[in-house]
Protein backbone atom coordinates (compact mmCIF):
# COMPACT_ATOMS: atom_id res chain seq x y z
CA UNK A 1 0.00 0.00 0.00
CA UNK A 2 1.34 3.41 -0.97
CA UNK A 3 1.89 6.15 1.62
CA UNK A 4 -1.02 8.22 0.30
CA UNK A 5 -3.32 5.23 0.49
CA UNK A 6 -2.28 4.52 4.09
CA UNK A 7 -2.77 8.13 5.04
CA UNK A 8 -6.23 8.15 3.47
CA UNK A 9 -7.16 5.07 5.52
CA UNK A 10 -5.78 6.63 8.70
CA UNK A 11 -7.64 9.89 8.10
CA UNK A 12 -10.91 8.09 7.37
CA UNK A 13 -10.59 6.00 10.54
CA UNK A 14 -9.72 9.06 12.64
CA UNK A 15 -12.76 10.93 11.39
CA UNK A 16 -14.99 7.89 11.91
CA UNK A 17 -13.83 7.02 15.43
CA UNK A 18 -12.59 10.42 16.60
CA UNK A 19 -9.19 8.95 17.47
CA UNK A 20 -6.73 6.25 16.41
CA UNK A 21 -3.94 4.36 18.18
CA UNK A 22 -0.59 3.68 16.57
CA UNK A 23 -0.62 0.07 17.75
CA UNK A 24 -4.03 -0.58 16.13
CA UNK A 25 -2.90 0.98 12.85
CA UNK A 26 0.27 -1.12 12.84
CA UNK A 27 -1.83 -4.29 13.07
CA UNK A 28 -4.40 -3.15 10.55
CA UNK A 29 -2.02 -1.85 7.89
CA UNK A 30 0.83 -4.32 8.43
CA UNK A 31 3.59 -1.72 8.60
CA UNK A 32 6.06 -0.62 11.26
CA UNK A 33 5.42 1.66 14.20
CA UNK A 34 7.76 4.25 12.67
CA UNK A 35 5.92 4.19 9.34
CA UNK A 36 2.60 4.92 11.05
CA UNK A 37 4.13 7.73 13.08
CA UNK A 38 5.56 9.32 9.95
CA UNK A 39 2.13 9.08 8.28
CA UNK A 40 0.62 10.82 11.30
CA UNK A 41 3.31 13.52 11.07
CA UNK A 42 2.31 14.17 7.46
CA UNK A 43 -1.39 14.36 8.33
CA UNK A 44 -0.72 16.58 11.35
CA UNK A 45 1.49 18.86 9.26
CA UNK A 46 -1.41 19.32 6.86
CA UNK A 47 -3.71 20.16 9.76
CA UNK A 48 -5.86 17.07 9.20
CA UNK A 49 -5.30 15.36 12.57
CA UNK A 50 -3.87 16.30 15.95
CA UNK A 51 -1.14 14.04 17.30
CA UNK A 52 -1.47 12.87 20.89
CA UNK A 53 0.39 10.37 23.02
CA UNK A 54 0.17 6.97 21.30
CA UNK A 55 -1.90 8.08 18.32
CA UNK A 56 -3.96 10.94 16.92
CA UNK A 57 -7.36 12.57 17.22
CA UNK A 58 -9.51 14.72 15.01
CA UNK A 59 -8.50 18.37 15.06
CA UNK A 60 -10.06 19.95 18.13
CA UNK A 61 -11.36 23.49 18.46
CA UNK A 62 -12.29 25.52 21.53
CA UNK A 63 -15.88 25.29 22.77
CA UNK A 64 -18.12 27.86 21.11
CA UNK A 65 -15.91 28.23 18.04
CA UNK A 66 -17.57 28.21 14.64
CA UNK A 67 -17.12 25.58 11.95
CA UNK A 68 -13.67 24.93 10.59
CA UNK A 69 -12.19 22.98 7.70
CA UNK A 70 -8.88 21.22 7.19
CA UNK A 71 -8.16 23.60 4.32
CA UNK A 72 -8.60 26.60 6.61
CA UNK A 73 -6.33 25.09 9.25
CA UNK A 74 -3.66 24.44 6.68
CA UNK A 75 -4.02 27.96 5.27
CA UNK A 76 -3.57 29.48 8.73
CA UNK A 77 -0.46 27.43 9.40
CA UNK A 78 1.00 28.35 6.02
CA UNK A 79 0.39 32.07 6.53
CA UNK A 80 1.82 32.03 10.06
CA UNK A 81 4.87 30.03 8.95
CA UNK A 82 5.62 32.38 6.07
CA UNK A 83 5.45 35.38 8.38
CA UNK A 84 7.77 33.61 10.82
CA UNK A 85 10.23 32.75 8.04
CA UNK A 86 10.66 36.46 7.26
CA UNK A 87 12.54 36.80 10.55
CA UNK A 88 15.16 34.18 9.71
CA UNK A 89 18.42 35.24 8.10
CA UNK A 90 21.23 33.21 6.49
CA UNK A 91 23.64 32.03 9.14
CA UNK A 92 21.06 31.98 11.93
CA UNK A 93 20.91 29.16 14.46
CA UNK A 94 17.26 28.51 15.26
CA UNK A 95 15.24 26.17 17.45
CA UNK A 96 11.95 24.59 16.37
CA UNK A 97 9.61 22.85 18.79
CA UNK A 98 7.27 20.03 17.81
CA UNK A 99 3.93 21.11 16.33
CA UNK A 100 1.96 21.11 13.10
CA UNK A 101 2.84 24.74 12.38
CA UNK A 102 6.58 24.26 12.99
CA UNK A 103 6.48 21.33 10.55
CA UNK A 104 5.21 23.81 7.96
CA UNK A 105 7.84 26.37 8.98
CA UNK A 106 10.63 23.81 8.51
CA UNK A 107 9.46 23.34 4.93
CA UNK A 108 9.03 27.08 4.25
CA UNK A 109 12.60 27.72 5.43
CA UNK A 110 14.07 25.45 2.75
CA UNK A 111 15.45 28.35 0.61
CA UNK A 112 17.43 29.92 3.49
CA UNK A 113 21.17 29.09 3.21
CA UNK A 114 23.69 28.51 6.01
CA UNK A 115 20.94 27.69 8.51
CA UNK A 116 21.38 25.60 11.65
CA UNK A 117 18.18 23.98 12.90
CA UNK A 118 17.96 22.55 16.42
CA UNK A 119 14.92 20.47 17.32
CA UNK A 120 13.67 17.59 19.43
CA UNK A 121 11.01 16.76 16.83
CA UNK A 122 11.74 13.83 14.52
CA UNK A 123 9.30 15.24 11.95
CA UNK A 124 10.92 18.69 11.92
CA UNK A 125 14.38 17.11 11.69
CA UNK A 126 13.31 14.98 8.70
CA UNK A 127 11.87 17.99 6.88
CA UNK A 128 14.87 20.22 7.61
CA UNK A 129 17.35 17.50 6.64
CA UNK A 130 15.64 17.12 3.26
CA UNK A 131 16.55 20.73 2.40
CA UNK A 132 18.12 21.44 -0.96
CA UNK A 133 20.67 23.66 0.80
CA UNK A 134 24.00 21.79 0.99
CA UNK A 135 25.11 23.84 4.00
CA UNK A 136 22.01 23.11 6.10
CA UNK A 137 22.92 21.78 9.56
CA UNK A 138 20.29 19.86 11.53
CA UNK A 139 20.86 19.07 15.19
CA UNK A 140 18.48 16.54 16.73
CA UNK A 141 18.56 16.40 20.51
CA UNK A 142 19.04 13.18 22.39
CA UNK A 143 16.38 11.73 24.64
CA UNK A 144 13.63 9.15 24.76
CA UNK A 145 11.12 9.11 21.91
CA UNK A 146 7.71 10.14 23.20
CA UNK A 147 4.33 9.16 21.83
CA UNK A 148 4.25 12.06 19.36
CA UNK A 149 7.74 11.38 17.94
CA UNK A 150 9.32 14.01 20.15
CA UNK A 151 12.55 13.35 22.03
CA UNK A 152 11.97 14.03 25.71
CA UNK A 153 13.47 13.36 29.14
CA UNK A 154 16.68 14.43 30.91
CA UNK A 155 18.93 13.75 27.91
CA UNK A 156 16.82 15.99 25.68
CA UNK A 157 16.85 18.78 28.27
CA UNK A 158 20.58 18.43 28.92
CA UNK A 159 21.45 18.55 25.22
CA UNK A 160 19.68 21.90 24.90
CA UNK A 161 21.40 23.50 27.87
CA UNK A 162 24.44 25.47 26.89
CA UNK A 163 23.19 26.12 23.35
CA UNK A 164 22.81 29.71 22.15
CA UNK A 165 20.19 30.16 19.44
CA UNK A 166 19.27 33.32 17.59
CA UNK A 167 15.58 32.48 17.44
CA UNK A 168 13.32 29.85 18.94
CA UNK A 169 9.99 29.12 17.26
CA UNK A 170 7.50 27.58 19.65
CA UNK A 171 4.25 25.93 18.60
CA UNK A 172 1.76 25.60 21.45
CA UNK A 173 -1.44 23.76 22.27
CA UNK A 174 -3.11 26.61 24.12
CA UNK A 175 -2.87 30.24 25.19
CA UNK A 176 -4.64 31.99 28.04
CA UNK A 177 -3.95 35.02 30.16
CA UNK A 178 -3.28 33.14 33.41
CA UNK A 179 -1.59 29.94 32.24
CA UNK A 180 0.39 31.51 29.40
CA UNK A 181 1.61 29.24 26.61
CA UNK A 182 0.78 25.63 27.35
CA UNK A 183 1.14 22.07 26.04
CA UNK A 184 -0.91 18.95 26.88
CA UNK A 185 2.02 16.69 27.74
CA UNK A 186 4.15 16.97 30.88
CA UNK A 187 7.10 15.08 29.44
CA UNK A 188 7.33 17.40 26.43
CA UNK A 189 7.04 20.62 28.42
CA UNK A 190 10.47 20.26 30.09
CA UNK A 191 12.20 20.00 26.72
CA UNK A 192 10.17 22.91 25.36
CA UNK A 193 11.21 25.06 28.32
CA UNK A 194 14.87 24.17 27.76
CA UNK A 195 14.50 25.12 24.09
CA UNK A 196 12.94 28.46 25.04
CA UNK A 197 15.77 29.19 27.46
CA UNK A 198 18.36 28.51 24.74
CA UNK A 199 16.99 31.25 22.48
CA UNK A 200 17.94 34.90 22.39
CA UNK A 201 14.47 35.66 21.04
CA UNK A 202 11.22 33.68 21.39
CA UNK A 203 8.65 33.64 18.59
CA UNK A 204 5.41 31.81 19.42
CA UNK A 205 3.35 30.46 16.51
CA UNK A 206 -0.33 29.87 17.27
CA UNK A 207 -3.49 30.30 15.25
CA UNK A 208 -6.57 31.90 16.79
CA UNK A 209 -8.11 28.55 17.80
CA UNK A 210 -5.44 28.22 20.51
CA UNK A 211 -6.76 31.20 22.45
CA UNK A 212 -8.65 30.45 25.71
CA UNK A 213 -7.29 26.89 25.72
CA UNK A 214 -5.03 25.62 28.50
CA UNK A 215 -2.92 22.48 28.33
CA UNK A 216 -1.77 20.74 31.48
CA UNK A 217 1.69 22.34 31.57
CA UNK A 218 2.94 25.89 31.06
CA UNK A 219 5.99 26.29 28.83
CA UNK A 220 6.33 30.07 29.03
CA UNK A 221 4.50 33.10 30.38
CA UNK A 222 2.94 35.48 27.88
CA UNK A 223 5.55 38.09 28.78
CA UNK A 224 8.36 35.78 27.68
CA UNK A 225 7.29 35.94 24.02
CA UNK A 226 9.18 38.55 22.04
CA UNK A 227 6.76 37.94 19.17
CA UNK A 228 3.46 36.09 18.88
CA UNK A 229 2.32 35.34 15.34
CA UNK A 230 -1.35 34.42 14.91
CA UNK A 231 -4.00 34.89 12.23
CA UNK A 232 -6.62 37.53 11.65
CA UNK A 233 -9.33 35.34 13.20
CA UNK A 234 -8.01 36.27 16.65
CA UNK A 235 -10.81 37.93 18.66
CA UNK A 236 -10.50 41.56 19.70
CA UNK A 237 -10.46 40.78 23.42
CA UNK A 238 -7.65 38.29 22.85
CA UNK A 239 -5.69 40.90 20.90
CA UNK A 240 -6.04 43.37 23.73
CA UNK A 241 -4.84 40.89 26.36
CA UNK A 242 -1.96 39.62 24.27
CA UNK A 243 -0.83 43.07 23.13
CA UNK A 244 -0.52 44.07 26.77
CA UNK A 245 1.79 41.15 27.58
CA UNK A 246 3.81 39.93 24.58
CA UNK A 247 6.59 41.98 23.03
CA UNK A 248 4.89 42.16 19.62
CA UNK A 249 1.61 40.71 18.38
CA UNK A 250 1.43 40.00 14.65
CA UNK A 251 -1.80 38.82 13.01
CA UNK A 252 -1.60 37.67 9.41
CA UNK A 253 -4.48 37.67 6.92
CA UNK A 254 -5.60 34.27 5.67
CA UNK A 255 -7.71 33.35 2.66
CA UNK A 256 -9.41 29.98 2.11
CA UNK A 257 -7.10 29.16 -0.79
CA UNK A 258 -4.15 29.32 1.56
CA UNK A 259 -2.56 32.50 0.14
CA UNK A 260 -1.93 35.68 2.07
Amino acid sequence: MLARQRQAVILEETRRAGAVRVSDLVSRLGVSDMTIRRDLDVLAGRGLVEKVYGGATTVTRPEGAGPDTCLETRARHEAIAREAARRVRPGHAIGLSSSAVTNVLARVLDPVPKLTVVTNSLAVADIAAASAQPDRVVILTGGVRGGTDVLVGPLAVQSLRGLHLDLVFLGVHGICDRAGFTVPNLTESDADRALVEAGRSLVVLADHTRWATAGISTVAALSEADVLISDDGLAQNAREVLSAHVGELVTVPVRRDGHR
